[in-house]
C-alpha cells in the first residue's frame, strides 16, 4: 500500500474531490483526519471526521491540533475545500470576493500554518487549485484569482519549507463531476447549454471524475514523488492547452 501508516489531514472531505481523496488514501493504508464545514461521512477504520469552518482561524487551529494529537502527528495535508462563484465581474460585490478568497486561498493558508506544528518530520502538502488558475473563465474572476493565488502560495511554501523536508505541490483539476460543478450548471438559466459549454472545455470532451483527481493527489503525497516539490500538475483532460 502506497501510504501505509501515513497520517494525512484532508479538508473538504464531505463530498467531491476531498471525499474521494480521503477514501483512496484510507484504501492505501493511511490514517485520515477528514475535515469539512459539515460532518464528513463515516470513513471507517483509520478515519476520523470533524466539522471545521476553514475560514475561522481559531477553529482551524483547534481541529488540526486535535487531529494531530489523536494520530500522534501528521505526515501530510490535502487542501481540497473550495467554493465557486459564477457572477459577472461588474456584479461582484466586495463581500463576494472576500468570501471566495477566504475559502479557496486563506483557508488553505490557515490549514497549512496550523499543520506545521503537527508535522512529525518530512511531510507533504497538496493544494487543490484549478485549471482556472492556468486559463481564465468568464464570470468567475474571484474564483480564478483565488486559485491562481493558491498555485503561487504553494510554490512559495515549497521554497520556504524545503529545508525542513516538507514538500508542497498544487493540483489543477479541470471540469470534474462534483456537487459543486453540478450546482453551477443546474442553477444556470439554460442548464443544457451550460452543460454543453462545460463539456467543450477539456480536449478529451468529458467530465473528469473525483477519483481521478484523488489518484493524482495520492501520487504527489506518496514516496514516489519524493523529489517533486513546487510543481503544478494539471489534471484537466487537456483544458489548459485546448
Amino acid at each position: 500500500m502506497r501510504l501505509d501508516g501515513r497520517r494525512i489531514l484532508v479538508t473538504g472531505a464531505a463530498s467531491g474531490i476531498g471525499l474521494a481523496t480521503a477514501r483512496l488514501f484510507l484504501a492505501e493504508g493511511a490514517r485520515v483526519a477528514m475535515l469539512d464545514r459539515v460532518m464528513p461521512p463515516d470513513g471507517g477504520a483509520g478515519a476520523t471526521g470533524r466539522r471545521c469552518d476553514i475560514t475561522d482561524p481559531d477553529a482551524v487551529k483547534r481541529a488540526v491540533a486535535e487531529a494531530g494529537a489523536q494520530m500522534g502527528g501528521l505526515d501530510g495535508v490535502v487542501n481540497a475545500a473550495g467554493c465557486d462563484l459564477v457572477r459577472p465581474f461588474e456584479a461582484t460585490r466586495p463581500k463576494d470576493w472576500s468570501s471566495v478568497l477566504a475559502v479557496n486561498l486563506t483557508g488553505a493558508m490557515l490549514v497549512c500554518q496550523a499543520a506545521l506544528a503537527a508535522f512529525a518530520g518530512p511531510a507533504s502538502i497538496v493544494n487543490i487549485a484549478s485549471a482556472a488558475a492556468l486559463q481564465p473563465l468568464a464570470n468567475r474572476s474571484a474564483y480564478c484569482a483565488a486559485k491562481a493565488g493558491l498555485v503561487m502560495f504553494t510554490k512559495a511554501l515549497a521554497l520556504e519549507l524545503a529545508p525542513r523536508g516538507i514538500r508542497a505541490n498544487a493540483l489543477c483539476p479541470g471540469v470534474v463531476d462534483t456537487p459543486m460543478l453540478r450546482a453551477s450548471w443546474e442553477g444556470a438559466s439554460d442548464p443544457d447549454a451550460a452543460l454543453r459549454e462545460v463539456l467543450s472545455r477539456p480536449a478529451l470532451g468529458r467530465l473528469g471524475q473525483a477519483g481521478e483527481i484523488a489518484e493524482a493527489a495520492l501520487f504527489l503525497t506518496s514516496a514516489a514523488c519524493g523529489f517533486v516539490n513546487g510543481a503544478t500538475l494539471a489534471v484537466d483532460g487537456g483544458r489548459s492547452f485546448h
